[in-house]
């Protein structure tokens, strides 16, 4: 494969002298991709300071964010979600807001309104009030308990990254992020986020509980008079560099085949394994395609690799996949799960 900080060697007579301008650019590259992989490297290390024993949880957040996506954090109440996505913010050194969803959360309390306002000589006029969306990482507190109405105001915003209030359509800052929570066991007065916005998640993270060493550690840090201080190893502007450069590493032959094998093969229609045809009522569209072939190169910066690898494809499979498939009543009535079903396809699939 040929390398992203190098291209096809010329023949002789046209190889270039050095110090032109395509070996300069070769160098510029080769420095973008040092220093991006550099400071990805320290806003790991400032995280894992604060949040212990959740390191994958933290790479698949990073892997999100520098995918340009967003991502659901699925999690019992109690695990370091909201302090994981104040600490990503910190980190990175992005604004961040916090909703905290309810069932009487309005689009309104979401987007922000326009108000009417009267000056000095008595003249009216209206003035929009942004609401908390107008911000670089937005965090949406057990996002289920808001109703379908205010759930959907998330939709144009997590896929335009503007959002239409009072008839006119207001961007939003860049970089855009939402990080949402949702607790797995609590479904009493919840609303179960449709699938057409579950598709706009790139990824839907499973945190659980941390190992003993983890949790011992954790008791001995947060129960002190002193807290880790983060410092912020990146800017907006450096994100947006690094979220460029994820798009500019190239994909290998191999790893877009397996891509697609993967993902055709978890619809019921083209089914990779016989049995998924009626094990499952629908599967991930192309849009999981794409957030995987994303996912694998923001992985592989992260891992300081120039190109991703079938091990990043095994590696993200489930993230990308476990919410945009579908069981059917019958294979949750014979006890079918999931995530198990995601890696027999996966095996099958890079085999």
């Amino acid at each position: 494969m040929t390398s992203m900080l190098q291209k096809d060697v010329p023949a002789e007579k046209d190889r270039a002298a050095p110090g032109t301008p395509d070996t300069a650019v070769d160098t510029a590259v080769l420095a973008r991709f040092a220093a991006t992989t550099s400071r990805l490297g320290d806003a790991r290390a400032q995280i894992r300071r604060v949040i212990l024993g959740q390191d994958e949880v933290i790479d698949q957040c990073l892997a999100a964010i520098l995918a340009g996506g967003h991502a659901l954090i699925v999690g019992v109440p109690g695990l370091g979600k909201t302090r994981l996505v104040e600490t990503l913010a910190a980190a990175l050194g992005l604004a961040s807001r916090r909703i905290q969803c309810t069932p009487d959360l309005m689009p309104g309390d979401i987007l922000g309104s326009e108000v009417l306002e009267t000056d000095a000589t008595g003249s009216r006029s209206f003035r929009f009030i942004e609401g908390p969306v107008f911000t670089e990482l937005l965090m949406a507190d057990e996002i289920n308990r808001a109703s379908p109405r205010t759930q959907s105001a998330l939709l144009q915003a997590m896929a335009e990254n503007r959002v239409a209030v009072a008839g006119l359509n207001r961007a939003l800052p860049s970089p855009f992020h939402v990080l949402a929570t949702q607790n797995p066991l609590e479904q009493e007065g919840t609303y179960p986020l449709p699938e057409a916005q579950l598709d706009r998640f790139l990824f839907e993270i499973r945190i659980d509980y941390p190992a003993l060493a983890d949790e011992r550690a954790m008791l001995l840090a947060t129960t002190g008079t002193a807290e880790a201080a983060i410092r912020a190893t990146l800017d907006p502007a450096t994100l947006r560099d690094a979220q460029l450069l994820v798009r500019a590493m190239p994909v290998g032959e191999s790893v877009l085949e397996a891509i697609l094998r993967l993902v055709r093969g978890a619809r019921p229609e083209t089914a990779i394994l016989p049995e998924l045809r009626d094990a499952l009522v629908w599967g991930p569209g192309p849009r999981a395609a794409q957030s995987l072939m994303l996912a694998c190169r923001a992985r592989a910066l992260l891992d300081g690799r120039e190109a991703p690898s079938l091990d990043d494809i095994a590696a993200l499979a489930a993230p990308v996949l476990r919410h945009r498939m579908g069981l059917s009543f019958t294979a949750r009535a014979e006890g079918a799960d999931l995530e198990t079903l995601i890696g027999r396809v996966v095996t099958r699939a890079l085999g």
